[in-house]
């Protein structure tokens, strides 16, 4: 006689494949760049679309000796240049049903929050970028002399590094840091500068050293600035033959001002329909950038020698 056993196939109905109810969130890059952002309006005088920024110029040196018996002329002072930040809505939303919200087998409540979050922060940090990554000085990496001609072999060098320091501290840049300028690179370009052999190359002088002095990310002080390491710096397609060309950025003080009428914020928002089943969260600001202090902020392209 044989048993008659109670088994997964005689109760088939009862067993289901399992599903992790827990959805992670997909790869993410820290947002870096409104972390340079420290210029600011002081005193508007009211509410606009746009509000300018005004810069002063210091007076010749007098350098010519005064004649004991006569009165030096008056010269004027020089009249204020001025930046004009103009502000732009931004934002973005998403809406629930309570169908969903009934029927999905993970919580569509926190992943909408999260979503939402994340996406704020990510859009500031493509916006205040894009606005620094169009300054007007740019040096190019290896024997590239633009865009359009760097490769592979036009890396990030020491020198270039050195270039950079030096133009931004002969135009009177104040660091970020003490004396230190930030520099943003991407990891594929920090790989070819950390590479670099001989006596001028890279240099690990303050690996995490002080964590509470330098920015998330911080892989090391070189010549003068404090790398950044993210992917999430710029690049495209736009070299040599279609080869990857890498913008990677070095600023001091004041390179770029922020307008914030509305600082971006999480918005829990009303759907007047009328049986109260949608459910929208969403992030709303009112704000712009704009590059303040040219002599601040310089650019170098370049290619990579492991470009993706």
């Amino acid at each position: 006689m044989v048993d008659a056993f109670i088994s997964t196939t005689t109760q088939s109905n009862l067993v289901a494949a399992a599903v992790d109810r827990y959805v992670r969130s997909a790869l993410r890059n820290l947002p870096q760049y409104r972390q340079v952002v420290d210029t600011r309006p002081v005193q508007v005088d009211k509410p606009g679309s746009s509000v300018s920024l005004y810069v002063r110029s210091d007076l010749a040196a007098a350098t010519t000796p005064l004649n004991e018996l006569t009165d030096p002329d008056a010269v004027a002072l020089p009249n204020p240049t001025s930046v004009t930040l103009t502000l732009n809505e931004y934002g973005n939303a998403t809406i629930a049903s309570i169908r969903a919200k009934k029927m999905a087998f993970s919580d569509i409540d926190p992943a909408q929050v999260d979503a939402i979050a994340y996406n704020q922060n990510d859009t500031m940090d493509q916006l205040v970028q894009t606005e620094l990554r169009n300054g007007t000085n740019v040096i190019y990496g290896g024997n590239a002399v633009s865009t359009v001609t760097v490769d592979a072999a036009d890396t990030l060098s020491a020198a270039n590094v050195r270039k950079i320091v030096a133009k931004l501290r002969a135009g009177a840049s104040p660091g970020r840091v003490g004396e230190l300028y930030w520099a943003g690179i991407h990891p594929e370009v920090s790989h070819d500068l950390r590479a670099e052999t001989g006596a001028g190359g890279w240099q690990d002088l303050h690996k995490y050293a002080a964590p509470d002095v330098f920015w998330p990310g911080c892989v090391g002080v070189f010549e003068g600035a404090f790398f950044v390491e993210t992917a999430r710096a710029y690049n495209a397609l736009d070299g040599a033959a279609s080869a990857r060309n890498y913008r990677s950025l070095f600023a001091g003080k004041e390179a770029i001002a922020e307008a914030v009428a509305i600082e971006p914020h999480t918005e829990i928002g009303v759907v007047p329909d009328k049986l109260n089943r949608f459910f929208p969260v969403g992030w709303y600001g009112l704000l712009g950038w704009k590059r303040f202090r040219e002599a601040s902020l310089y650019r170098i392209e370049t290619g990579s020698s492991i470009a993706s």
